[in-house]
């Protein structure tokens, strides 16, 4: 599920799971990172799911992410989990680094296909998602 940005809901969402699995890190009272992990990938609730993970530009480089992907691990493992899955874009080499010094293989590749619409020609911008109006999304039948 490649996304572009998260929902202030969803978040809370995630941090509000009964078996949350959302460490953050805290140097003194200024978040260092965190990690939004979930027990549930592709509606398998054994499979759980680092879904997002951010590092403070100031606290990069200082194990800061791999303390974070190890207690998710672990936490979703408490829940149930009997493996972990994420993804990494391709060109983020970083994450795809930092996911193999965790113990993550890589086992799939996976294709996105973009279909541009009318005369809008697909970015890699974070621009947020425009959803069509419910009237027009209850139209299309």
């Amino acid at each position: 599920m490649p996304c572009t940005g998260w929902s202030l809901s969803a978040v809370a969402g995630h941090l509000d799971a009964p078996d949350s699995a959302c460490p953050v890190v805290l140097d003194d009272d200024r978040v260092a990172g965190f990690v939004l992990g979930s027990l549930s990938f592709e509606q398998r609730a054994d499979r759980g799911c680092p879904e997002w993970i951010a590092v403070d530009p100031d606290h990069q480089g200082r194990g800061v992410a791999s303390r974070l992907v190890r207690e998710c691990c672990a936490r979703l493992a408490a829940a149930g989990a009997v493996c972990v899955v994420t993804d990494v874009e391709r060109r983020n080499t970083a994450s795809a680094g930092l996911m193999r010094r965790n113990g993550f293989a890589e086992r799939a590749r996976v294709s996105l296909f973009v279909r541009p619409l009318a005369d809008s020609t697909p970015t890699d911008s974070a621009a947020p998602r425009r959803h069509p109006p419910r009237a027009a999304a209850e139209r299309v039948r």
